[in-house]
């Protein structure tokens, strides 16, 4: 007996009551970018089950900024007995958990594998390009309430470092901020990965060496990996040039020294060392959720730096929730169904009240 043919979507895939849609953004903030990555960047965009039934309906939107090593395409995909992004929020929406929402999947992959959502001289101006012209895109393109107080970013890794970055540095764009296991205190998070990578890099002449062998290989040790990882914090935090890894490391490749000016440099996007200058505290004071969790076993003592933020946030008069769990570093998708309805919450009564 021949099967019946189906053509399936992935929202159907998926099993979602929800659609899934991808938008195109053709970005001028990423033009010449000195890796050669494209200028056209795919974002995935989740639409409710009631968006097509109600024609007049305005929306509140979600932005999730993926962590380092992850893209759109992985943030979608689903393993043996877990629910992927779309499908948690498809659930909570389903079952009135959660109030109805858009939810975009942010492209800020680079060849080094992130671009921690910063502009950068190097990989290129992926703050700019999210602020002005992905949440444009998306407000042209979908029946958007076009408020900052109908717009949260969160993310996860890299991603809840880049949210506490654009909501700190780029104020009026949303209105509320969650970050889970966000990159923070850089002496505890980035420090323990120098004289790893510094042990990779010696075996090349050149980063660009080291650049193509990674590239031929699909499978990658933990110390390799990591000295891939400190190439992209490089890209973003301690550019030199707009020419291909014209970067500076914070060490010696040869005595594996601490270089503090290079460090300095990465200090200033330190979300602990940043939280309390005047602009990141008159840009946080406003939001309708400031929300911070992670797990007391963070491989990267990343809770010191969510505890550290949260206790400096408080002290310069921004609100802050802060969680703490029984957790690691990965494995935590299940803490996004806490935030995600947190901030649709606060954002709605923020709308309502616009005075608070």
């Amino acid at each position: 007996m021949t099967a019946p043919i189906a053509d399936y979507t992935l929202a159907h895939v998926l099993g979602l009551t929800g659609r899934i849609l991808s938008l195109a953004v053709e970005s001028d903030a990423l033009q010449g970018n000195a890796l050669g990555d494209p200028t056209t960047r795919l974002q995935a965009v989740y639409l409710p089950p009631d968006y097509d039934r109600e024609p007049h309906a305005t929306y509140p939107v979600l932005y999730y900024l993926p962590g380092y090593g992850s893209t759109v395409q992985s943030t979608l995909a689903v393993r043996p007995w877990e629910q992927n992004l779309f499908q948690r929020c498809d659930r909570l929406i389903r079952t009135e958990q959660m109030p109805a929402a858009l939810v975009v999947v942010v492209d800020g992959w680079t060849r080094l594998g992130g671009s921690q959502y910063v502009d950068s001289v190097h990989h290129g101006a992926y703050a700019t390009y999210i602020t002005r012209e992905v949440v444009a895109a998306v407000d042209r393109a979908f029946r958007t309430r076009r408020s900052p107080y109908a717009r949260g970013v969160f993310g996860h890794s890299s991603g809840g470092f880049g949210a506490l970055h654009l909501a700190m540095r780029y104020p009026g764009v949303f209105g509320a901020v969650a970050s889970h296991s966000g990159d923070s205190y850089f002496p505890y998070a980035t420090l323990p990965a120098f004289e790893k990578t510094r042990r990779v890099l010696h075996r090349y002449a050149t980063l660009a060496d080291f650049a193509t062998a990674f590239f031929a290989q699909e499978h990658h040790t933990g110390d390799v990996f990591e000295a891939m990882m400190t190439l992209a914090y490089a890209s973003a935090y301690s550019p030199r040039a707009a020419l291909p890894y014209a970067i500076d490391l914070p060490f010696s490749l040869e005595s594996g020294e601490l270089d503090a000016t290079i460090f300095d440099r990465w200090l200033t996007f330190d979300p602990v060392e940043n939280v309390l200058q005047p602009d990141a505290v008159a840009a946080l004071k406003p939001m309708a959720l400031c929300y911070l969790d992670c797990g007391i076993r963070d491989e990267w003592a990343l809770n010191v730096g969510a505890r550290l933020f949260a206790d400096r946030a408080r002290t310069g008069g921004v609100a802050v929730l802060h969680e703490e769990f029984d957790g690691a570093h990965s494995k935590i998708k299940h803490r996004f169904e806490r935030s995600m309805p947190l901030m649709l919450q606060a954002l709605l009564e923020r709308e309502k009240s616009p005075s608070m």
